[in-house]
């Protein structure tokens, strides 16, 4: 039985900018389970970079937990991260048994600071001997393609692709349970691309990290990885679902608005073309009522416009926020 090793439970995360709030994280509910790799996809402003902080409950100003809880397994339990404070959840879990690949992960590194410089910083954090943290990161280092020598080079020194795969030896070097990849392919080639994917997919199957939460915009790039889907619109999440059953049958109008965008090989869908989502993701100061993709769908209805359509269970292991898969309009 597949069991949960991250829960999110109502969580609403907004960035308070004097007495206006920015609703980026606004009721978000879900789990990443162990072993998975789960792909958080949606426009750019949807609220998924800030969702990974949530996950790892590195909130500094503005940005602030209004309610929900974030739950993590740690033993036969869960800790709730979310009712603890920032430095505590670092102390703890950062490193161990949570990380991040931070977006723009390649600007990670300070030009001017040694590669073994922040692995030693990693050691003091964590109360590990130097000489054994430096020989874990030399060992790791060739695992992900880098010769052991770039440890004592500059970040500055290293191509785009070099600079991606170090941060990723130093963020997975403690064996993280969770890591958490937050648009880590969007500055990078199609050539590095491909590497990042390879050297990822081989520490999970080596057991490095057990889970894997991959936020993106790139719907492509999950094809190649991800198991199931959470498909956020406007600090919502509109649906979650396994990834083939996603590709084949998408239930949200968003969801089917985003596969439309982009080029996919199944024979049954590569002569439809290209279809693009008319309008823009709303503001998210002043969101639409109702539901809050109903300016843009071609499904909307009255009741779309009045009432916010909650995140249901229609098929097993599928759930979709959209009246048309309700009684409410039958």
């Amino acid at each position: 039985m597949v069991e949960p090793l991250l829960k999110v439970e109502g969580v609403r995360a907004y960035y308070k900018l004097g007495r206006v709030f920015v609703r980026a994280v606004d009721g978000v509910s879900f789990e990443v389970n162990e072993g998975e790799v789960l792909g958080v996809v949606g426009e750019s402003g949807c609220g998924k970079s800030t969702l990974s902080n949530v996950l790892m409950m590195n909130l500094r100003k503005p940005l602030v937990l209004v309610e929900g809880r974030v739950l993590f397994k740690m033993g036969n339990g869960f800790l709730e991260i979310s009712s603890l404070g920032r430095e505590e959840v670092k102390k703890r879990l950062w490193g161990k048994e949570m990380a991040v690949i931070p977006q723009s992960a390649m600007n990670a590194l300070m030009p001017t600071i040694k590669v073994r410089k922040y692995v030693e910083h990693l050691a003091e954090s964590h109360n590990i001997p130097k000489e054994e943290i430096l020989e874990k990161i030399r060992i790791r280092f060739q695992e992900v393609g880098l010769d052991p020598v770039w440890l004592e080079r500059y970040p500055f020194e290293f191509s785009g692709g070099m600079r991606q795969r170090a941060v990723i030896a130093i963020a997975t070097l403690l064996n993280p349970q969770l890591l958490i990849a937050d648009e880590p392919t969007s500055a990078l080639d199609v050539v590095n691309q491909k590497i990042f994917l390879k050297v990822l997919m081989q520490m999970k199957k080596r057991g490095i990290v057990k889970s894997i939460v991959f936020i993106t915009h790139d719907i492509a790039t999950l094809r190649q990885m991800a198991d199931r889907m959470v498909v956020m619109y406007a600090g919502k999440v509109v649906e979650v679902s396994p990834l083939e059953e996603m590709l084949r049958k998408p239930l949200h109008p968003y969801t089917k608005g985003l596969l439309d965008s982009v080029l996919t090989p199944e024979p049954e869908v590569k002569d439809r073309g290209i279809t693009t989502i008319p309008g823009a993701p709303p503001n998210l100061i002043d969101p639409p009522t109702g539901c809050r993709f109903h300016p843009r769908c071609t499904y909307a209805m009255k009741v779309c416009r009045e009432k916010e359509p909650a995140l249901v269970e229609v098929e097993k292991g599928r759930k979709v926020a959209c009246f048309l898969f309700t009684e409410e309009i039958a």
